[in-house]
């Protein structure tokens, strides 16, 4: 059906509407990119009325047909009545037809059915006779050598290869055949006979296939070889190769005795067997084709003497006789048999003749059993509780300090650091465990974080005591030998109160972790390699991920650094409110330098640069003393306050004493010469003090304009140094 062409004003095509998958939202959503909604309106009303009107043509076109579709059905009822007699008698016909086709089909497929037995009992017939014909040949093939040599074939002659190629090759047959026949009476009255010559067969094949080997004799081998081959016997073949040609030089070679007496017995011992490869089996790989001066023409194939012979033996010989080797007691020597029988494993698969030789090895029963020996797991057990608990035993220490030659200044961030290198050195680190270490290395940064937030969020002696943090869980499944990593560890020892020194050595090791992070990336990068990881932005990302839990403890170690200086320095400040005592009635000159407690105050500051030098960077040892300093000037601005404010009250006091008495005598505050009063002195002092700090801030190399409240308090010593001026 085509819809009636609309104006080319419209903002539609017409043809939208006719789609399958016409949706109304997606229709105005499109259309609203080009117009606005009143306009897609207007055009949708447009288009209705022309749908309207091309609806009313076309019933007007078709209304004369509706019309004499009434008149065109008079009387056809009448013709349809006349034709249903001669339809029914068609029917009968075509049914009576059907029923004779039917019979003769159904003839037909009786006779083939008979015709198909028939073939299928001459084809058994057949298969009967030849396998009678084929007993009867190899019995006379048999009969004919056994007239001529007196021990059948298991004496040497050149042509005893041959002739057992022909009697293979009508085996084969044979054993076909009786496959085909199986559990027909004939078959059963001759396999006595098939099982004789089976017996003699192998028998035959095994004592010239170990006379050719004995012998070197290769045109023996290869028939041998091939006859196996043909009777489908490979893996008899390899069995017997394993029996007798590796399984005594393995007897001869893997003595538990001879590898314990050497220190590098167990080297030795590998070497003697990647030895039996080329000395060995030179034979068999050159008639198999698994040398490079193999003649490709004249190769047996179907044969991987290396796989399903030697390396069973070997390993079942290891397994046996060594089973000491898989005992995991001692990581140490554990590492070195592992470290020596993968390399071991790794030089026998260069042996192997191809890629799918190398692969039909790992997939071997004994290969998989042999790695399945080694316990790794214990492995990583053992490590993990000697790793974790360096770690947690250092911890334990609290913030004792590293030894001497360190890059650390902290005996914990030392051990931290030695525990991550050690996890991917060459002496701890196997490959097949990367996963596990790589684990654990994510979780002693995560420790050692913790550890800092119980050091620096643990509450002093003055302060409500903080729950501590649960311990990192240990791989190790015996209960029995937990280290204090495992669950439910106790809290781990850390000094309640911190020197400057100490919290400036946490800041410093924080930031040397943090540079040497990358350095631990390449590493760890390395290793993965090589086991043939290649999503290295995770790794990148988890270990910025410890980084930053690593930052997460330095708004804590600012805190605990500017709470220490401000308590160390504020302990002295207060004492300017013993400086009206100082001057009331002493009649001391008046002060000329800054009092002593001002020093007292500055000491923990200053030592604070001193520490500092060369440890953490200046910016950040500057930013805690602007934070101190600012915390120390808002307190010695409240303690000068009200000194400055008992000050003048007394003052206001002893005035208001002396004109209540007048004339009388009057104790005042003047000196003896008529100098200045204490009051002023007071007021001078304090000034002091304050430029005296102003002084020093700018030597620590700040200014004072960054210290919050020290303007305000200028302001204060200020105004009372006028005071005190006007006084005199």
């Amino acid at each position: 059906m085509n819809l009636p062409k609309g104006p080319d004003s419209l903002c539609f095509d017409k043809d939208v509407f006719m789609k399958d998958d016409f949706d109304v939202d997606q229709f105005v959503s499109e259309c609203r990119k080009q117009v606005q909604l009143e306009e897609l309106r207007e055009d949708l009303e447009l288009y209705y009325k022309l749908l309207k009107t091309a609806m009313v043509e076309l019933i007007n076109k078709d209304y004369a047909d509706f019309v004499n579709l009434s008149t065109n059905l008079v009387g056809m009822d009448k013709a349809l009545n006349q034709l249903s007699v001669p339809l029914g008698q068609l029917r009968e016909e075509v049914m009576s037809l059907r029923s004779c086709v039917s019979e003769v089909i159904e003839a037909i497929d009786t006779q083939l059915s008979k015709q198909d037995d028939l073939q299928k009992k001459k084809a058994c017939v057949l298969r009967l006779i030849q396998v009678v014909r084929s007993v009867e040949k190899i019995e006379k093939i048999l009969n004919s050598q056994n007239s001529k040599e007196s021990s059948s074939l298991e004496i040497s002659s050149p042509s005893s290869g041959q002739i057992l190629e022909r009697i293979a090759t009508e085996f084969n047959q044979l054993q076909f055949h009786a496959v085909q026949s199986k559990g027909m009476p004939l078959l059963d009255k001759v396999r006595p006979r098939i099982a004789g010559i089976t017996s003699m067969l192998q028998q035959s094949l095994e004592g010239l296939m170990i006379e050719g080997l004995q012998t070197s004799n290769v045109d023996m081998v290869r028939h041998c070889l091939r006859t196996y081959a043909t009777i489908d016997k490979t893996r008899d073949a390899e069995a017997l190769v394993g029996q007798v040609l590796v399984k005594p030089y393995m007897d001869q070679v893997i003595v538990e005795e001879v590898v314990k007496s050497n220190p590098n017995g167990l080297q030795l011992m590998y070497s003697r067997l990647l030895e039996f490869v080329p000395h060995h089996c030179r034979l068999l790989r050159e008639v198999t084709g698994g040398t490079v001066s193999s003649d490709k023409a004249d190769f047996v194939p179907g044969y991987d003497f290396l796989v399903n012979s030697v390396w069973p033996e070997m390993i079942r010989g290891i397994e046996e006789r060594m089973s000491y080797l898989f005992n995991p007691g001692n990581p140490d020597i554990f590492y070195e048999r592992y470290s020596a029988s993968v390399e071991f494993v790794r030089r026998f698969e260069r042996q192997c003749s191809s890629q799918a030789s190398v692969r039909r090895l790992r997939v071997h029963p004994s290969y998989t059993s042999f790695h399945n020996k080694w316990n790794l797991p214990v492995y990583f057990q053992l490590r993990f509780r000697e790793i974790a608990g360096s770690l947690e035993s250092s911890i334990s220490d609290g913030l004792e300090g590293a030894a001497a030659g360190s890059v650390y200044h902290l005996k914990v961030s030392d051990v931290l650091w030695s525990c991550l290198m050690r996890c991917w050195s060459d002496k701890v680190y196997l490959s097949p465990l990367a996963h596990r270490f790589w684990k654990l290395t994510l979780q002693l940064y995560s420790r050692y974080a913790r550890f800092l937030d119980e050091v620096l969020t643990k509450a002093p002696p003055s302060e409500a005591p903080k729950e501590p943090s649960r311990p990192l869980p240990s791989s190790a499944s015996s209960t029995s030998s937990r280290t204090s990593l495992d669950e439910g560890g106790s809290e781990s020892g850390s000094p309640a109160s911190l020197s400057t020194k100490q919290l400036v050595y946490i800041a410093a090791d924080i930031q040397k972790l943090q540079e040497q992070i990358p350095e631990l990336s390449e590493l760890v990068r390395l290793r993965l390699e090589a086991v043939g990881f290649q999503n290295f932005p995770l790794v990148e990302d988890a270990l910025a991920d410890s980084k930053a839990r690593l930052s997460v403890s330095v708004p804590a170690l600012n805190t605990r650094m500017t709470q220490h200086l401000t308590e160390r320095s504020c302990r002295f400040l207060k004492s300017a409110s013993e400086v009206p005592r100082l001057y009331r009635r002493t009649n001391k000159e008046v002060p000329a330098r800054a009092s002593a407690y001002m020093d007292n105050a500055l000491r923990p500051l200053l030592q604070l640069l001193t520490d500092a030098t060369g440890l953490v960077n200046p910016s950040t040892a500057q930013e805690w003393l602007r934070v101190a300093l600012c915390d120390c000037t808002q307190r010695y601005y409240e303690t000068i306050a009200e000194v400055l404010s008992s000050v003048r009250k007394m003052e206001e006091s002893l005035k208001r004493l002396k004109q209540a008495r007048k004339g009388t005598t009057a104790t005042t505050t003047t000196g003896a010469n008529g100098g200045p009063t204490d009051d002023s002195k007071i007021r001078l002092q304090l000034a002091l003090d304050v430029e005296y700090l102003g002084e020093q801030i700018q030597k620590m190399g700040l200014q004072p304009s960054d210290i919050s409240m020290f303007s305000t308090l200028m302001d204060l010593v200020k105004e009372a140094k006028e005071l005190a001026e006007q006084s005199q």
